[in-house]
């Protein structure tokens, strides 16, 4: 984040805006400069908490983040083995006192030019310093990652889409029964990680929002895809869907299915459940809260009588005692949950799998959810997220979706963003970051307003990488950053050599004249991928379905230019790809889904992740960017069971391309002067 006093322009509203970390500027995927426009600025900054309707309130505005920025701060963040500077207010001190922040040694150390020496050993600790107290988190050079896995190789996985699951038992959508049933089996078939999106909480009455990136909570799990059957409890008895799920009945019906397991539990399970729950702290108990206010008052928060819009009112803790019993099912249903996910992980690792499942953080959460009723004074009001126009959205995105606000997270010394990053690391082996960009800027957008009238609002990106360093280091987990996209100036610079890995995906990795790369240029800090759940599968883009699909929805222009244009791809793809033979029509992608994931199983990178779709050959994508009745998204599901479809010879040689990397590796490490992974 800026600082007020630096290189103040004349004016002040940009000088203000320029202090909070809103750029005036911004440039395009086009390569062209953009001026934010005053009137957005204003918007902007006063939806931050500085008022900026006239030069008084700019002054007042202006002197107040002043002296927030002289203010002492609760965190302050550091590497191993690197002098820190403090800052401006800690620049008189001399000495200070160190201690683990769970241990009971005190060190005394000498701090020389505003520097705190260097330290050796990655963790939190309490920094006693001019009469105050600050939290200091010492991050490692780099994340976890595989190389400090022993025997642990190249490694590959697929990409699921939890709901999209069938197996042999029966229900309207696939839950974390059914993903510990795939867990087993590709881990029999070799697979080391299995990818799976967001398993964050949605709203209770999600038939508006189903989508796992559109969050209630990050904290908390989505119950509708518990398996009572994982925690010891009898299984679900429910009927099978059809090809597209019904969340509008199915979550429902879901919901009550949880609330007659809830109501015969016997003693020694609500025990069990009582005794987890005292453990979680107050966080779990406003969430259970949250959501017995929604059963009562809808799902919009900001409605609410206005006692009950505050979590820690006395209105809210009366609420709480007079509802105990509902509070209590949500406390079981997220318990459950977490003994389901806990469970499969669990079998990932018994069964071989050298990192198990890599959950995945969205990038937002719903404004009208539970953390943004829980964390208000750390969430963003008045501004939604998304991304500014370019030649894919020329009017620019708007997410629906809030985050963190920057003077917000510095105020509370980052607490919420440690527990939203512990919270989805504890999903398993590693964390996907969706649009990693978000840690350094994000596109905001004041309310009413159009997508295109919005700003980039910057973050404390050294700080929030750090703490991803520290906390992959402490659960020993791998990170990757989805970095698809406009990066932001410095981006790549600040992430080299941390290995935070980034994402390769085949469609986007092209050469300035559009032809494909070789995976051989793909770094090994970095994730080869056939495709995402937003992109088309490949024998979806090879059939030219997305194309069909953007005719359907009246999505763009010129479709006759798309279909040229995606011939002469065809071409270069297929020559990327080694292809031999004659190239296929594109009525006929099997041979081409065969060589794309013989392409990225080629890749240097350390892990190959490819979307179940694409290992089965399936041409409709699991999601399209910017429709959400229109297209199906996050309803399709399997033809059949997962385990009666992986056998098929076709995928079963798919499979057996992607544990070549694995022998590939192992020769290339018996090659004298290969450095070890």
């Amino acid at each position: 984040m800026s600082n007020a006093s630096d290189t103040p322009s004349g004016n002040p509203l940009h000088d203000l805006a320029a202090g909070l970390g809103v750029a005036r500027n911004w440039r395009g995927a086009d390569g062209n400069d953009n001026i934010v426009a005053d009137e957005t600025l204003i918007g902007i900054v006063t939806a931050i908490g500085y008022p900026a309707s006239s030069v008084g309130d700019m002054s007042e505005s202006m002197e107040r983040l002043r002296e927030e920025l002289q203010a002492m701060p609760r965190l302050l963040t550091a590497e191993v083995g690197k002098a820190t500077a403090l800052p401006p207010v800690l620049a008189h001190a001399r000495r200070a006192e160190l201690a683990l922040e769970h241990g009971d040694a005190v060190q005394d150390i000498a701090i020389e030019a505003g520097r705190l020496p260097p330290l050796h050993e990655p963790g939190y600790y309490h920094l006693h310093i001019a009469g105050h107290t600050i939290r200091l988190a010492v991050a490692p050079l780099r994340c976890f990652s595989l190389g400090h896995r022993e025997n642990t190789g190249r490694c590959w996985g697929p990409a699921i889409q939890i709901p999209s699951l069938r197996t042999g038992r029966p229900g309207p959508f696939g839950d974390l029964g059914d993903l510990d049933e795939a867990v087993r089996s590709f881990a029999k078939a070799g697979a080391d990680v299995v990818a799976i999106s967001p398993l964050h909480a949605i709203s209770s009455h999600a038939g508006r929002a189903f989508s796992p990136y559109t969050p209630s909570s990050r904290l908390f799990l989505n119950t509708a895809l518990a398996a009572p059957q994982l925690a010891g409890l009898p299984p679900y008895a429910t009927c099978d869907g059809g090809a597209l799920i019904d969340w509008q009945t199915a979550l429902p019906e879901r919901r009550q299915a949880l609330r007659r397991l809830f109501a015969e539990l016997d003693e020694s399970d609500r025990q069990r459940v009582a005794a987890w729950a005292r453990g979680q702290g107050e966080a779990l108990q406003r969430h259970a809260l949250f959501e017995a206010l929604s059963s009562c008052f809808g799902g919009d928060w900001g409605k609410w009588p206005r006692a009950l819009q505050d979590a820690r009112s006395s209105e809210s803790a009366r609420f709480a005692a007079d509802n105990a019993p509902e509070i209590a099912f949500h406390v079981f249903a997220q318990w459950l949950t977490r003994r389901s996910l806990d469970a499969v992980q669990s079998a990932a690792r018994e069964a071989g799998m050298a990192v198990g499942l890599i959950g995945d953080l969205a990038v937002g959460i719903d404004p009208q959810g539970s953390d943004a009723w829980a964390m208000q004074e750390s969430i963003l009001s008045g501004l939604t997220i998304g991304a500014p126009p370019d030649p894919l959205g020329p009017d620019g995105q708007n997410w629906g979706l809030t985050a963190f606000s920057p003077r917000g997270l510095a105020q509370s010394g980052f607490e919420p963003w440690l527990a939203t990053l512990r919270a989805t690391l504890h999903t398993g082996g590693g964390m996907r970051i969706d649009h990693a960009f978000g840690l350094s800027r994000l596109w905001v957008i004041p309310e009413g307003a159009p997508a295109s009238q919005g700003a980039y609002l910057a973050y404390p990106f050294r700080d929030m990488i750090r703490l991803i360093m520290l906390e992959s280091h402490l659960s020993q987990a791998l990170i990757i950053a989805e970095d698809l996209g406009t990066r932001p100036p410095g981006f790549d610079e600040e992430l080299a050599g941390r290995d935070l890995l980034g994402m390769r995906v085949l469609w986007f990795e092209r050469s300035v004249d559009g032809q494909f790369r070789s995976p051989a240029e793909f770094e090994p800090a970095s994730v080869a991928m056939t495709s995402t759940h937003d992109t088309p599968t490949v024998a979806g883009w090879w059939s030219g379905r997305d194309i069909d699909w953007n005719e359907q929805l009246g999505r763009g222009e010129e479709l006759g230019a798309q279909r040229n244009a995606r011939s002469l791809d065809r071409t270069r793809l297929w020559h990327a790809l080694g292809g031999d033979a004659e190239q296929p029509p594109p009525s006929a992608p099997g041979a081409v889904v065969d060589k794309a994931i013989s392409h990225v199983a080629g890749a240097k990178s350390d892990l190959a992740i490819v979307a179940l779709e694409d290992l089965l050959g399936i041409e409709e994508q699991p999601n399209i960017p910017g429709t959400v009745t229109t297209h199906p998204n996050w309803r399709r599901r399997l033809a059949g069971p997962l385990d009666r479809l992986i056998v098929e010879k076709q995928v079963q040689t798919r499979i057996t391309t992607l544990n070549g990397r694995k022998t590939d590796e192992r020769r290339a490490q018996d090659q004298p002067g290969r450095p070890p992974v």
